[in-house]
């Protein structure tokens, strides 16, 4: 059993906190062009408040911990473990309370390579409590724009998480779910769940587009973030995204199973 402690400790020994693997320069060209409002870096928020780039930095350094002077503008960031830690126990909050209501819940992941095995085991808690994991509109295509053009993607769950794969991949015969910022696999997900008369979710888990862009039509949406992803922090900041976990999403997959187990052990579920 983790203690708050323990898991800081943890965080940064494994780099999930303290020093970050983003480069601040990556940081800052997201901040600039969120500012700009590039939809490529918005992930499905929409804005209400003029968000400069001089904003999100200090917005990211409150919910992150990284540098708060915008003249620093080299190196790697900084995540701070108590910020993880806390924003994790909101989390496990939210994830307490849909399953006292045995509620529906949906997963998702534009991460499939680093955060699947944390969302599954959420999942798998979470069903066993009597929750709904929901997989709606599975093997839906979703026509996403990437660095290399518009490529149609089908939405599918992997233990109950949603991912997308190529659909020229999958044709050639593989199959691997692709890391993704789009809010579009989730918009087909719960519209196809409307169209059909639901169930729809009480409670979104993910990161990218998956979050943002729940949150963004209303649902209560919970997730994880990178400090290059200020999109999660500023629909945070405007209450449209109920809790967001600055942590570093590009570390080894296992390093996050004990993030899960914190989670279930904070919200008094067993895994």
């Amino acid at each position: 059993m983790w203690s708050a402690e323990g898991l800081r400790e943890y965080l940064v020994a494994v780099g999930l906190a303290g020093v970050a693997g983003t480069p601040r320069e990556v940081s800052l060209r997201r901040y600039r062009l969120f500012a700009a409002r590039d939809p490529r870096v918005l992930i499905g928020i929409d804005p209400q408040g003029r968000w400069g780039e001089r904003d999100l930095v200090g917005l990211m350094a409150q919910r992150c911990g990284v540098p708060a002077d915008p003249r620093c503008v080299s190196g790697h960031d900084v995540i701070d473990p108590e910020l993880t830690v806390a924003a994790l126990d909101v989390f496990a909050e939210r994830v307490r309370v849909v399953a006292q209501r045995g509620g529906a819940v949906l997963f998702g992941t534009g991460h499939p390579d680093r955060l699947l095995g944390f969302y599954a085991g959420l999942a798998d808690a979470l069903s066993a409590q009597g929750c709904e994991v929901l997989t709606p509109a599975q093997g839906h295509c979703v026509d996403i724009t990437t660095r290399f053009g518009l490529r149609t993607h089908r939405l599918d769950y992997v233990r109950g998480v949603g991912v997308v794969r190529e659909a020229e991949r999958e044709c050639a015969g593989c199959a691997t779910p692709v890391h993704s910022h789009s809010p579009l696999p989730v918009r087909v997900a719960l519209g196809v769940a409307a169209e059909r008369g639901g169930p729809l979710p009480d409670l979104v888990i993910g990161d990218h587009g998956w979050v943002c862009g729940a949150g963004q039509l209303g649902f209560e949406a919970i997730g994880l973030a990178d400090t290059d992803d200020p999109a999660p922090f500023v629909g945070e900041a405007e209450g449209v995204v109920s809790a967001v976990v600055p942590l570093d999403d590009g570390v080894r997959s296992d390093y996050y199973l004990p993030l899960t187990r914190y989670v279930l052990n904070r919200a008094c579920l067993s895994q």
